[in-house]
């Protein structure tokens, strides 16, 4: 097992190796999809820890000897992503369990962090309290982190927690195991909102503030906005329309 923890939570690696140990037997289970994320308390600290489905065998060479593991990439990135000045749970360690050959079970420890809201929200109640303000908000931190050279491929609605603080809102990304860094370009930075919303007045209104943000035709950034929108929901429904296919003709998605 690799194992590799921030030098300040060191003194805590033999209670956490015991949390991993017994992972599938203990703690408060927050999601069971392809991966699985569950809360323990340890002494004062609450922490997240999330395990990573085994990959397909191929993946598992992949990731066994040419590609760093999710959960490697997102200790790397939080790190990254702190050091650059941008809002992500405190990431504490990383374990990884391989063979010879393969690479097996996964998993990612970070401090968790209590919220108000997700980006989610926004894209179902439309009464939110101080809506405009927060996706206006939401928007110039997304310009914030183009700026910084970070291009979050997973930028999705339930990747994005909030935290309201006086009036200001902080934001603070989840799921980082996707991310780019180097200089976006106009398109690069259009084109990573479309995971975020399929409702055209919410595109409207991040194009607006957007094209504040970078001095730029409104017209010229809703047009590429929607246009990757559309984009990517056609691509979303026609791959849920096949494993759906896949499912009824008995495949194991």
């Amino acid at each position: 097992m690799k194992i590799v923890f921030q030098d300040k939570y060191k003194p805590l690696k033999k209670d956490i190796d015991h949390l991993i140990a017994s992972y599938n037997e203990i703690g408060v289970q927050l999601k069971d999809e392809r991966n699985k994320l569950k809360i323990f308390e340890l002494n004062d600290l609450k922490l997240n820890i999330k395990s990573f489905k085994v990959p397909n065998i191929l993946n598992q060479i992949v990731y066994r000897f040419f590609r760093k593991g999710k959960a490697h990439r997102s200790f790397e990135y939080a790190n990254r992503l702190l050091q650059l000045g941008v809002g992500t749970p405190v990431p504490i360690a990383y374990y990884e369990k391989k063979t010879a050959l393969l690479f097996k079970e996964s998993y990612y420890v970070s401090q968790q962090l209590e919220y108000d809201l997700t980006y989610r929200e926004l894209t179902s109640d439309f009464q939110y309290p101080d809506y405009d303000n927060i996706l206006r908000q939401f928007t110039r931190f997304t310009y914030e982190l183009h700026e910084k050279g970070i291009r979050f491929m997973d930028h999705s609605p339930g990747n994005t927690l909030i935290i309201k603080r006086n009036g200001i809102y902080e934001f603070y990304l989840v799921d980082l195991n996707r991310m780019k860094f180097g200089p976006l370009n106009f398109e690069e930075r259009i084109q990573n909102f479309s995971r975020l919303t399929e409702h055209r007045f919410m595109v409207e209104i991040m194009s607006d503030e957007y094209a504040k943000c970078i001095s730029e035709d409104y017209n010229k950034v809703f047009e590429l906005m929607w246009k990757s929108v559309e984009h990517f929901r056609s691509k979303f429904e026609r791959k849920k329309r096949i494993k759906k296919r896949l499912k009824n003709l008995g495949f194991k998605i």
